[in-house]
């Protein structure tokens, strides 16, 4: 029974390499994913899915007022769809998450989403916001704060490593901009104005990947 997946966490947690390792598995076994990508998110190319490790994938572009369900009927036009898979689903609108769930309920197409539950004031974000409400199976990717407690929350720094309290909640950025925190670092950072370093690249090392099979993804 096809159902509607969201999988979430914060930033560094191997979101897009489970996604990328997902639709691997399909291809794999001769089958035919449809992968999602926010057009807004250019930090690679734009219809392109990277992880930080070097994987990558194309996919389709979508906007805020793109309707998904129809992408979808599209491209079963053109070939079977044995899957679908959003990568940044945070940035999905209400709209989108319900076309996701007909896809699921009226095409019987599982579809599964990857991306953060909170932005950096810690609110929801509209995507996630309603794939929480909506989605049949929730599943959290975990990663760990530099404090060694588990990493909830993300907050947006600037360059000297102070947390950025306003700005735009859609704001596409990655280890310069962000850092994942647990919820008690997250207040000492964000409203006690603590100054937190960020991750250099270069000097980090690379985290294990949770490298789920599609069969440990869909139970």
């Amino acid at each position: 029974m096809a159902k509607l997946y969201f999988y979430y966490s914060t930033m560094n947690a191997g979101k897009t390499t489970v996604l990328l390792q997902s639709a691997h598995n399909y291809r794999e076994r001769g089958m035919n994913p449809v992968l999602f990508t926010p057009a807004l998110d250019n930090r690679h190319k734009v219809g392109v899915i990277k992880s930080r490790i070097g994987l990558e994938a194309d996919a389709i572009a979508f906007e805020g007022g793109d309707d998904l369900f129809h992408r979808v009927q599209q491209q079963l036009e053109l070939e079977n769809v044995h899957c679908v898979l959003v990568d940044e689903a945070q940035f999905l609108t209400r709209d989108q998450v319900y076309q996701l769930s007909e896809v699921v309920d009226r095409l019987s197409i599982p579809v599964l989403c990857f991306g953060l539950r909170t932005d950096l004031q810690g609110e929801l974000f509209q995507g996630s916001h309603y794939l929480l409400a909506w989605a049949d199976r929730l599943e959290e990717l975990k990663t760990i704060c530099h404090t060694g407690k588990k990493a909830t929350m993300v907050v947006r720094v600037d360059n000297a490593g102070y947390a950025l309290r306003e700005g735009s909640q859609v704001e596409v950025g990655g280890n310069d901009r962000y850092v994942s925190v647990s919820r008690s670092e997250f207040k000492e950072v964000f409203y006690g104005s603590k100054k937190i370093q960020l991750i250099d690249p270069l000097e980090s090392r690379p985290v294990e990947s949770s490298m789920a099979s599609q069969k440990e993804l869909l139970e």
